[in-house]
C-alpha cells in the first residue's frame, strides 16, 4: 500500500489518500491522473489494468485501488 500512496502523492501531495474515498466522485483525480496512475501501477506492481477495470469504483479510494492491484496480482 505504501508504494501506491507514494504514486498517488506524486500527483496530488495535498490529498489525504489514506482516508479519502471520493477521488473520482469529488473530482480530485481527472482522466490524465488515471492514465498516469495506471502507467505507474503497471510498472511498479507488474500488473496490467485492462479497460474493464477502469471504472470509478476502482479509483475512488486508495483502498479500492489497492484491492484491484491485489486481485490482479492473484490472477497472474
Amino acid at each position: 500500500m505504501d508504494k501506491l500512496i507514494k504514486i498517488l502523492r506524486g500527483l496530488h501531495p495535498e490529498v489525504d489518500f489514506e482516508n479519502c474515498e471520493k477521488l473520482i466522485d469529488g473530482k480530485i483525480l481527472d482522466s490524465f491522473d488515471i492514465i498516469s496512475i495506471i502507467s505507474e501501477i503497471n510498472e511498479e506492481f507488474d500488473v496490467t489494468i485492462s479497460a474493464e477495470y477502469i471504472v470509478p469504483e476502482n479509483f475512488n479510494s486508495a483502498k479500492a485501488l489497492y484491492a484491484l492491484i491485489e486481485k490482479l496480482e492473484d490472477e497472474d
